[in-house]
């Protein structure tokens, strides 16, 4: 089960949908984030006949949970559970990765792949909890989170039977674009996003942000000025380094400090965050590359890592001073197996 006991809200609401509804079909559990997408499929979801429990995870994103919360209430979910997993995901999901050197492609530091299943290991214990049979998601068929989503669910839970909208002929034929689905939230009653709206799309967690998609796609555009937002410009960063020792047991990092001004942080959580907001500080973390997705698909993708990037580098020179060469030689090889194996889910 869950290391952190999940919050639960249910209570009065006003569902969007007609009284036009389909035969129950029993409960569903949603990964649930409050924007568009996942908005309408809850609806639609009801529309099919399920009874739907919202579940949104925090592993650092930015977000109003309070204002998702209440949005998922009024669009007719039973309950909405939101979970603070940011502890868990640097235990249990980046210190492992920091072990093992994991770097997918010569590149990418696995800052989505490693929080899917964290995600999904949430998803799972709410829906043991409430009996749910089902398990939803809003992730795309060309993408990779499907593939993570799902075998993370089955492998906690091999009875669990997981609902992909968006891989369901009668979904993806009826909201063939953006506009359809616009079309849907206006009629449903659904809050749409009165802000303009970037022209890429957007991931965020407590390891990295990434962009890709819209006028990304294009590996011949350049990033554009304001895109980043988790690093400092490094032509705009501070001329005077931070000099920081960070230590370690059995490869996890257990105490940084910068010999400057003396600041120490011991905690994983505390410590994770503060390399972030040093190294996103001076620049370091930026990568843009064309990786190739488990389902066959090239995809440019643009990623700020901030601490992750410190780490990796710091346990290189970890085992620069540990192992032998014929040792790391080996490691080296099981690196890139972890890598891949995490990619793919």
């Amino acid at each position: 089960m869950l290391q952190a006991p999940a919050q639960s809200t249910e209570g009065s609401r006003t569902p969007a949908v007609s009284d036009t509804m389909a035969q129950p079909k029993g409960t569903v559990v949603l990964a649930y984030s409050g924007g568009l997408d996942t908005s309408c499929i809850l609806v639609w979801l009801k529309e099919q006949g399920y009874d739907v429990i919202a579940y949104l995870a925090n592993i650092g994103q930015k977000e109003d949970f309070e204002a998702a919360r209440k949005k998922a209430l009024a669009l007719g979910a039973k309950k909405v559970y939101i979970e603070d997993v940011s502890r868990e995901f640097v235990e249990s999901f980046i210190w492992p990765a920091v072990q093992a050197n994991a770097l997918y492609e010569d590149r990418y530091l696995l800052g989505t792949a490693l929080a899917r299943p964290c995600i999904a290991r949430g998803l799972v214990g709410i829906a043991q909890q409430e009996r749910a049979a089902y398990i939803a998601h809003g992730a795309t068929g060309k993408g990779n989170d499907q593939v993570r989503f799902e075998l993370s669910c089955y492998a906690l839970c091999p009875k669990i039977k997981v609902v992909a909208p968006w891989r369901l002929p009668e979904f993806y034929q009826r909201f063939p674009g953006r506009r359809e689905l616009m079309d849907y939230a206006k009629k449903h009653g659904i809050p749409v996003p009165v802000t303009p709206q970037t022209p890429w799309s957007m991931d965020e967690n407590l390891m990295h942000i990434s962009y890709e998609a819209g006028i990304l796609e294009n590996p011949k555009n350049q990033a554009p000025p304001g895109l980043y937002t988790k690093t400092c410009d490094p032509a705009k960063s501070p001329d005077t380094p931070d000099v920081l020792e960070i230590e370690f047991e059995r490869g996890v990092p257990v105490k940084v400090t910068n010999t400057g001004d003396g600041a120490t942080r011991s905690s994983a959580l505390e410590l994770f965050v503060y390399l972030n907001d040093i190294a996103g500080k001076h620049g370091v973390g930026r990568i843009d590359i064309v990786e190739n997705r488990f389902v066959g698909m090239k995809s440019r993708g643009i990623y700020e890592t901030p601490a992750g990037t410190i780490l990796y580098h710091a346990h290189l020179d970890i085992e620069a001073f540990t192992m032998d060469r014929e040792v790391r030689k080996i490691k080296q090889g099981l690196s890139l197996k972890f890598s891949e194996l995490v990619y793919n889910a």
